[in-house]
């Protein structure tokens, strides 16, 4: 006996159920968290003490002495970027100068990133913070005052690391605090980079789920995904057209019987 159109899509409809059923429901309950989450909570705003102000009134040297300075000691003759900047109280320039590494092939250079810091009082070159340093930064950027409870020394991270893509090396900050926060610290650049706490731990998973993206988790265009969202259409689609096949044939069904009797 042949099967009819309407037991192929039954059977089409339930299988793609089935494989998607629990993706559905993983998009469903990251939606339903990150919609109720306060997203000032989930970034730790409301444990960040707001960067102390430098006095109007200090005397700083010309960021030009500066530039000059780093120049003769290091040879840098570009920069991206001078910031005026404070780290534990004193005022200093962050630049940021695109320094060229060789490929060993002719003509050819990746850029690579230098970071210096300048006394801006006294132009001198400091180095990256220690680890006293970033601590005592980290202490002056978190609200309250709780006790540190582990500090690591970060010179790389993977994709699935909470500052990934962030400045490195840093130091990994972590207090002792109902929200188990972890404050990051650029030993480089000087200044707080992350907060990250439980909530936003759990979002960081949620969104992994939602994204489908295990090697990376932000990467919001991988093929996994749009597999998943053609497959998902698909199942709609699949749906409505049972619908209207199964109402045709209650009809024709009902139709049978109102001639036999």
């Amino acid at each position: 006996m042949a099967k009819s159109k309407h037991y192929y899509i039954r059977k089409s409809h339930r299988y793609l159920g089935l494989i998607l059923g629990i993706q559905f429901l993983l998009w469903t309950v990251g939606g339903l968290y990150f919609s109720w989450s306060n997203m000032d909570e989930v970034h730790g705003d409301f444990q960040k003490k707001p960067e102390s102000l430098l006095s109007a009134s200090l005397q700083l040297i010309s960021p030009t002495v500066a530039l000059d300075n780093v120049h003769k000691t290091v040879g840098i003759d570009s920069m991206s970027s001078l910031q005026l900047i404070q780290i534990l109280g004193k005022p200093y320039y962050q630049i940021r100068s695109m320094q060229a590494v060789s490929k060993g092939i002719a003509h050819e250079h990746s850029g690579h990133q230098q970071v210096y810091l300048i006394d801006a009082t006294t132009g001198q070159i400091r180095p990256a913070l220690s680890q006293q340093e970033a601590v005592d930064v980290a202490k002056m950027r978190f609200n309250g005052n709780p006790k540190v409870s582990s500090v690591e020394y970060l010179t790389a991270t993977n994709g699935h690391h909470e500052y990934r893509e962030s400045a490195l090396p840093a130091y990994a900050i972590t207090f002792e605090h109902p929200t188990a926060t972890t404050v990051y610290v650029a030993t480089e650049l000087g200044t707080v980079q992350k907060f990250r706490n439980n909530k936003w731990r759990i979002f960081d998973f949620l969104w992994m789920l939602h994204t489908m993206d295990y090697q990376s988790r932000d990467n919001i265009g991988n093929i996994l995904l749009r597999a998943f969202s053609i497959f998902g259409l698909v199942t709609v689609m699949s749906g409505f057209m049972l619908y209207a096949v199964s109402a045709r044939w209650l009809k024709r069904g009902k139709k049978r019987v109102v001639v036999r009797s």
